[in-house]
């Protein structure tokens, strides 16, 4: 089982949504917590919220969709935080275009943040993880990499990148006899802002999904050694309907709604 109370936990991201959920409840199990994020405002604000509760948080201004300043801000975290028991990738972006819409800026910002980040963060931090025996890596990805769908092109290649990402470094450190532990989360439409304006055919199967319910269950996984996490439920029925012929799986897709939810997409303001 991984434990929080002790630990490090460094969640990229966290300025806001889950990032901000899952950094407030990671204190009030126990973690310090090391924070980065974009957004300068946003990362004080929360380290304020942790503060006010007696916790131990730090913020990192980072942009992550650069190589260069991730690693030069890991390097920082582990000059003057020490090395991360807890490694949670939430940081995520969404053009939320058709693909001849989105720009070529766009979609390399899109896999920068959402896929190679994710190689940055862990080579940085994986060496201390193996050497202290100990560790675990998160990588929130979404449905949308297990099953693609119209104006979610290079979203959903990225997410798809990073559920392929966790799974071959599970197999790796599995073959390596590390007992460094990893966690894939693949959440439906999460009602956060960053993606306003989607919509459900069926919420009954397919809700929008409240970031409170999702964080529990995030930190709950973690907490289990889950080394998959995926919500609601019917979404473990996308490698069941893969089997199927692609006309049929596109006509299962579309009369669930799925590949016109993102038609009334606004995003975050």
């Amino acid at each position: 089982m991984t434990a929080f109370r002790g630990a490090h936990v460094l969640i990229t991201g966290a300025a806001s949504g889950l990032g901000r959920l899952m950094a407030l409840d990671a204190v009030r199990r126990g973690a310090r917590v090391s924070l980065l994020d974009r957004d300068e405002r946003g990362l004080g604000l929360v380290c304020e919220e942790i503060h006010a509760l007696h916790g131990d948080a730090e913020g990192f201004v980072v942009d992550l969709s650069s190589r260069e300043a991730i690693q030069a801000t890991c390097a920082e975290v582990r000059q003057a935080r020490g090395g991360v028991d807890i490694l949670i990738n939430n940081a995520g972006v969404v053009s939320g275009k058709p693909l001849l819409e989105c720009s070529d800026d766009a979609i390399e910002r899109t896999f920068q943040v959402n896929a190679l980040a994710l190689f940055w963060t862990v080579r940085a931090f994986l060496p201390g993880m193996m050497a202290a025996g100990k560790g675990h890596i998160v990588t929130v990805a979404s449905a949308a990499g297990l099953a693609g769908t119209s104006r979610l092109v290079d979203y959903s290649a990225s997410k798809f990148a990073a559920v392929g990402f966790d799974e071959s470094l599970r197999m790796e450190l599995k073959r390596l006899g590390s007992p460094v532990r990893t966690t894939v989360v693949c959440p439906f439409f999460i009602d956060t802002g960053m993606f306003q304006g989607v919509r459900t055919r069926f919420a009954w199967l397919l809700p929008i999904l409240k970031p409170d319910y999702v964080v529990r269950r995030i930190m709950g996984a973690i907490a289990g050694d889950r080394s998959r996490l995926i919500l609601p439920r019917f979404v473990w029925t996308v490698p069941v309907v893969r089997a199927l012929p692609p006309f049929l799986f596109d006509a299962v897709l579309g009369f669930f709604g799925v590949n016109r939810s993102m038609d009334e997409f606004v995003g975050r303001p």
